[in-house]
């Protein structure tokens, strides 16, 4: 009894065999169908290698919050070339809060305002890769993914020591700000601190010597991560006129940026520039000098690298030879005889 009830079994399951299979004597090879198999197989092999190199690649995902730490100081890295010499021009911070920070933090050298050819390549290059990024804003998630350390992000030294005169002065350094919105100067004179507010002794220095051409060879907010090109990186302003005003209006976006290859909190800027000459007589108030506006955002953006799951792949290449099986199925032999 046991014996017929297991057959019945066996029996009522094998009714339900949704793929029956084709006897081989039934079964008949052709050169079409082996040139459609051949099709097949090779399709299956190209699709599945491409495959695999999507499953290898990353992308960035980009989600925005609310930045709620309003207590912590932000961190400027300056390194700004001016054509005048270090003890006509002086730099400072003044906040919103009527905070004026020191430029201890800032260091003034005595530079040559011309570049080496090799230092002119690096800038040359440098403004290409910044015209790229502005057409191709994808490269930005390059840069994020390999932080190439290779990449032009500072000023090679002079190949040799030149004896033309230190005309020019380079600020360079950095100083730590509130998490407001400030202005960063650069004029002529040297900051001096009073109750009534702020100020730059500037009678001491001739106004023939005014010249503001600078080249900005650095300006970035937070942490600084290698390969990260800023937006002013490489900018070079050149005047004649001794009472040309060169404004900066940035806004800073707190930026934590997780990759497989770093996990840093720093910050992005975008930056829209205006230049004009200081003229009371035509209208035109204001003092000479380089002046960065900034302020920061109120949203924070946190970048993470994303990595394709192993079985998202596995699913993704069952698709590809599934499907390929089921359309050419119908045309080659051997699916007649596969088993599923």
């Amino acid at each position: 009894m046991r014996r017929l009830s297991r057959k019945k079994a066996l029996s009522l399951v094998r009714e339900l065999d949704a793929f029956p299979k084709v006897p081989e004597s039934y079964v008949e090879t052709s050169t079409s169908g082996g040139t459609v198999s051949l099709l097949a197989f090779s399709a299956m092999a190209l699709l599945a290698f491409l495959e695999f190199f999507v499953y290898r690649d990353t992308w960035m995902k980009y989600e925005y919050a609310v930045d709620k730490d309003f207590s912590s100081k932000l961190k400027i890295n300056i390194d700004i070339t001016v054509a005048m010499k270090c003890q006509h021009v002086g730099a400072d911070i003044l906040d919103l809060a009527e905070t004026m920070i020191t430029s201890n933090g800032l260091q003034y050298e005595p530079a040559i305002f011309d570049l080496t050819p090799q230092q002119r390549l690096w800038q040359r290059t440098l403004i290409l890769i910044q015209s790229r990024l502005r057409e191709e804003h994808a490269l930005q998630e390059v840069l994020y993914k390999t932080l190439l350390k290779g990449g032009p992000t500072a000023l090679p030294p002079r190949e040799d020591a030149s004896m033309e005169p230190l005309t020019a002065c380079r600020i360079h350094g950095h100083v730590y700000v509130n998490k407001v919105a400030g202005n960063l100067h650069i004029t002529v004179g040297k900051p001096i601190h009073h109750p009534q507010g702020h100020a730059h002794i500037a009678a001491f220095v001739s106004h023939d010597s005014y010249n503001f051409s600078h080249r900005i060879d650095h300006l970035s907010f937070g942490e600084e991560i290698p390969g990260i090109i800023n937006p002013l990186d490489g900018t070079e302003k050149i005047t004649s006129n001794n009472n040309q005003m060169y404004q900066y209006f940035i806004t800073v976006v707190p930026t934590k940026l997780n990759t497989y290859k770093i996990s840093a909190e720093t910050h992005q800027f975008s930056v829209t520039e205006r230049e004009r000459v200081i003229n009371h007589a035509a209208g035109s108030h204001g003092v000479s000098g380089i002046f960065v506006k900034y302020d920061t955002s109120s949203l924070m953006v946190t970048v993470s690298e994303q990595h394709m799951p192993l079985w998202q792949f596995l699913v993704r290449l069952c698709g590809i030879v599934g499907g390929i099986f089921s359309t050419t199925g119908k045309y080659a032999p051997w699916a007649c005889w596969l088993p599923f």
